[in-house]
C-alpha cells in the first residue's frame, strides 16, 4: 500500500514540486520514496513495504529497456499467476514484486490487462517513447485516484492534499458539490469539493496523449440470477469462494491481522483468515454503542488476541479537524472516526488488516433492502398506494406517516442509497447560495437506467454498489487506514465473490422471516448461513446479531450542552454565514436538543463540511 503523485511538466524546479508534494502524503508510504522526472513528466511514490519487503521494490519501476515507468498504489493477489504467464511470453523480471508484473502485463496485453487483475489499484504508467500517460482504478474504488486540469499542468495523486503543493493549482470551491453533499452525506459525482477536481471512477482507466484525455469504463457488476443451484448449494459455494478470497488477501512479507465489531461480516473474516490479532473500538458502557464485551468473548471463543479502545467523546470531538484533513473531501459519516481510531491501535502492531466492507452489497445485507415487498400493504394496487403516499406527504414528517411516503413511490424515486440528509426543498432552505447541482434522482438515474428490468432490491443493491461504498464506505475505508500508515484489505469486495453473487437469486439474498430457525436472517440470507456453517459456534451466533459495526452516539451528544454548543459556535460562525442561513440550522439544533426530532445526522452533515472547509479553506490545509 502506498501513495503516488504526478504532473505533466510545466515548472522550473519539478524536483522540488514532485518532493513536495510527495511529503504531503508521506503518511500512506513512511517506509521508502522515489520519484522519476524526465522533461513531460514527474512522478514519485511513497511507499509502505508489505509485498518484496527489500529496496528492490522501492518505485517507480521500469521494464527492460526503460521506456515504461510506473507508480502504483495497491495489491494484486494473483500476481504470481501473471508473472509465470508473462515470463513464459519472454519478459525479464528484476523484483518479485506485484508492481513490476503490472508494467511487463500492459507491455504485453496493454488495457487488457485489467481484466486480468484480481485486487484493489490505482497506478499510473508513462510511456516515453510514446508520450503517452496510462493509468487505471480498480474494480470497486478501493484504492483512489483524483486528478486535475490546471492551465497547461495535468497532475493526478491518491489523495487530493498533494495538489496543493503544486504552483499551478487553483483552490476554489465546487459549491455544486456542496449541496449534492446536504442530500448524499459525501460528494456522489465525478466531480469533487474542489472545483476543477475530478475522481477517477472505479473500474476505469485513462490515457492522456498530446493534451488529449480519454476516459473509459473496463468493467461492471451484472447481476444474472442462476435459478438451478438449491440454497444448500449457493451456501456451499459462497463458503468455497469466500475461503479463497481471504487466502489471496493474506499474501503479504508482514504479519496481516483483522478488525472486529459485533456483526457477522468482520466475525466471519476474522475467523476464516485464522489471524493472531484483531481489533474493536467502543464509546462508553452502553452495549448500544460499545461491541468491546461481544469482539473480546468472540477472540477468545476461536484464540486470538484482541486490542481494544474505548474512545472518550473528548478524543472523538478534537480528532475531527484532522479526520476531515485526511479525508480531503468532507465526509459526514460518524463511523470514520471510529474507524480512524481502530486504525490507530491495529497500526502500533502491524501493517496489514482484513476488513469486512462490501458483503452488505454485494449479498443483500442493508436492512433498506427488506423493505420493497415485506408487508402486505406491499400487495396493494400501485395507484392506491402512490394516492396514500400523496396525502401522507402533505402531513408532518413522523416515523408512521413516512412509512406511507415511502411506499408510494417507486425505488427509483425514494431510493438513492443508505443516506437521506435533506431533500431539495430542504436544501435550498437551508443554503444562502445558489448552485447548479441537480436533483438527487438526476444523478442515481444512470445506475437505475442500468437495471430497469430488475427487481427492487437488486436495483438498490447496484446503486449502492457505484454510489454508497464508492463515496462513503471505501473512501472512509482507505483514508483512515493510510492516515495510520496502515494497509486495509477487504475480502468480500473480490472478483471471484462479485462474479459468484451476480448469480444469486434474490430470495437467496433477501428473505423474509417465518418465524423459525432457518428463515430468520433477512438480509445476507444464504451468506449468512454460509458463515454459520463452515465457522465455530461463537460465529454462527453473530449471523443472527442485529449489525452495529462501530456505532457512534451522535445524538447522545448533541443533546449534552458541551458539544451542543460548539457546533451552535460553529453554526453562527462567519464561514458558516456565506453559505447558510442561520434560522433553520438552530432550529435544527434546538429541537434536536429539546427532543422534538432526531435530527442528529442532518446537523452532523452541515457541522462535518464546515470544519473541512475551515481545514483546507481558513488554515490552507493545515488541522
Amino acid at each position: 500500500m502506498c501513495g503516488i503523485v504526478g504532473f505533466t511538466n510545466t515548472v522550473d524546479d519539478p524536483d522540488a514540486v514532485i518532493e513536495a508534494m510527495m511529503d504531503r502524503i508521506k503518511h500512506r508510504g513512511p517506509d521508502a520514496e522515489g520519484k522519476y522526472i524526465d522533461s513531460d513528466i514527474s512522478l514519485g511514490h511513497r511507499r509502505l513495504s508489505i509485498i518484496d519487503v527489500s529496496s528492490s521494490g522501492d518505485q517507480p519501476i521500469f521494464n527492460e529497456d526503460g521506456s515504461k515507468v510506473i507508480v502504483f498504489n495497491g495489491e494484486i493477489y494473483n500476481y504470481r499467476e501473471i508473472r509465470e504467464e508473462l515470463i513464459n511470453a519472454g519478459h525479464i523480471f528484476k523484483t518479485n514484486t506485484d508492481t513490476e508484473v503490472l508494467i511487463h502485463g500492459y507491455e504485453e496485453y496493454g488495457e487488457k490487462l485489467l481484466e486480468k487483475l484480481r485486487g484493489m489499484f490505482s497506478f499510473v504508467i508513462w510511456d516515453k517513447n510514446n508520450k503517452e500517460l496510462f493509468g487505471a482504478r480498480d474494480f470497486f474504488g478501493i484504492k483512489p485516484m483524483y486528478y486535475a486540469c490546471m492551465g497547461k499542468t495535468f497532475m493526478f495523486g491518491s489523495e487530493i492534499k498533494s495538489f496543493l503543493a503544486h504552483p499551478a493549482f487553483v483552490k476554489e470551491l465546487n459549491t455544486t458539490a456542496l449541496e449534492n453533499y446536504l442530500t448524499f452525506q459525501y460528494s456522489p459525482t465525478e466531480e469533487t469539493f474542489f472545483k476543477n477536481v475530478y475522481k477517477l471512477m472505479p473500474a476505469h482507466y485513462f490515457k492522456l496523449k498530446d493534451g488529449h484525455m480519454t476516459i473509459k469504463r473496463y468493467w461492471d457488476v451484472h447481476f444474472s440470477a442462476d435459478g438451478e443451484p438449491s440454497l444448500d448449494q449457493w451456501v456451499n459455494k459462497i463458503s468455497d469462494v469466500f475461503h479463497d478470497s481471504v487466502a489471496a488477501h493474506k499474501i503479504a512479507d508482514v504479519e496481516v491481522g483483522s478488525f472486529l465489531s459485533s456483526g457477522v461480516d468482520s466475525s466471519y473474516v476474522a475467523a476464516i483468515a485464522d489471524v493472531d490479532k484483531t481489533f474493536t473500538v467502543g464509546f462508553g458502557k452502553d452495549e448500544k454503542y460499545n461491541e468491546i464485551g461481544w469482539a473480546k468473548n468472540f477472540s477468545k471463543a476461536i484464540g486470538k488476541e484482541n486490542t481494544s479502545k474505548v474512545i472518550s467523546p473528548e478524543e472523538y470531538w478534537e480528532s475531527i479537524p484532522m479526520i476531515q484533513y485526511h479525508m480531503d473531501e468532507p465526509l459526514a459519516d460518524p463511523s470514520a472516526v471510529a474507524l480512524y481510531f481502530v486504525c490507530n491501535i491495529a497500526s502500533d502492531k502491524l501493517k496489514v488488516v482484513l476488513s469486512g466492507e462490501g458483503a452488505d452489497e454485494i449479498f443483500g445485507g442493508y436492512n433498506v433492502y427488506s423493505d420493497p415487498d415485506g408487508t402486505a400493504y406491499d400487495r396493494l394496487p400501485r395507484t392506491i398506494k402512490r394516492g396514500i403516499g400523496k396525502i401522507a406527504a402533505k402531513l408532518p414528517a413522523r416515523r408512521g406517516v413516512n412509512f406511507f411516503v415511502r411506499k408510494g413511490k417507486d425505488v427509483e424515486e425514494r431510493f438513492i442509497g443508505n443516506a437521506y440528509m435533506f431533500t431539495p426543498e430542504q436544501r435550498k432552505e437551508l443554503l444562502k447560495i445558489t448552485t447548479s447541482a441537480p436533483a438527487p434522482q438526476q444523478l442515481t438515474k444512470r445506475y437505475f437506467d442500468r437495471v430497469k428490468s430488475m427487481d427492487d432490491v437488486t436495483k438498490m443493491q447496484y446503486l449502492d454498489l457505484h454510489m454508497w461504498m464508492a463515496g462513503d464506505i471505501l473512501l472512509k475505508a482507505d483514508k483512515m487506514s493510510m492516515a495510520n500508515s496502515l494497509e486495509l484489505r477487504v475480502p468480500f469486495l473480490d472478483k471471484e465473490v462479485m462474479a459468484l453473487a451476480e448469480k444469486i437469486p434474490t430470495k437467496y439474498r433477501v428473505t423474509h422471516s417465518e418465524g423459525t430457525e432457518e428463515t430468520k436472517y433477512i438480509t445476507k440470507y444464504a451468506m449468512r448461513l454460509a458463515a454459520k456453517k463452515d465457522t465455530p459456534e461463537q460465529t454462527a451466533k453473530t449471523a443472527a446479531k442485529k449489525k452495529l459495526g462501530f456505532p457512534v452516539p451522535i445524538r447522545v451528544w448533541l443533546k449534552e450542552d458541551k458539544y451542543y454548543s460548539l457546533v451552535k459556535n460553529t453554526f453562527e460562525s462567519e464561514s458558516s454565514g456565506q453559505f447558510f442561513n442561520k434560522e433553520p440550522l438552530i432550529r435544527l439544533l434546538d429541537d434536536h436538543k429539546n427532543g422534538k426530532a432526531d435530527n442528529s445526522r442532518k446537523i452532523w452533515t452541515v457541522f462535518i463540511f464546515l470544519v473541512w472547509y475551515k481545514v483546507y479553506f481558513e488554515n490552507n490545509g493545515a488541522y
